[in-house]
């Protein structure tokens, strides 16, 4: 299973639903840096040093990053789906298809209606 790191903004019930799958994720929170208004920059630095993936939805910013950092332990960019659950399984359904995270921008969209 995969280091994760939830930032900001990330949907707390899918942070918990990835736990429920075996992922281990530690949170913006759960670092004590919660509404500090930390930069991206920042939290990508973190999640490098503590080699685990970022899970956002702040995707414009996050994709900019991974262009001009792209040595990082993964990031992971969402668009924001009020269906945690199944948010979730595409996360880790999405994580299951890579070998390693290191370096990889990988995209989990919600499906289209």
């Amino acid at each position: 299973m995969a280091k994760l790191y939830g930032d900001e903004n990330f949907p707390l019930p899918v942070i918990e639903e990835l736990r429920r799958l075996g992922h281990d994720i530690v949170t913006i929170q759960d670092t004590g840096k919660g509404k500090q208004g930390i930069s991206d920059e920042a939290v990508l630095r973190f999640a490098t040093i503590e080699e685990r993936a970022v899970l956002t939805i702040n995707r414009k910013h996050f994709i900019r990053l991974h262009r001009i950092q792209p040595k990082h332990a993964g990031i992971i960019v969402c668009t924001f789906d009020p269906n945690f659950v199944e948010q979730a399984k595409r996360i880790h359904e999405a994580i299951e298809l890579k070998a390693l995270l290191f370096n990889q921008l990988i995209r989990v969209n919600r499906p289209v209606m």
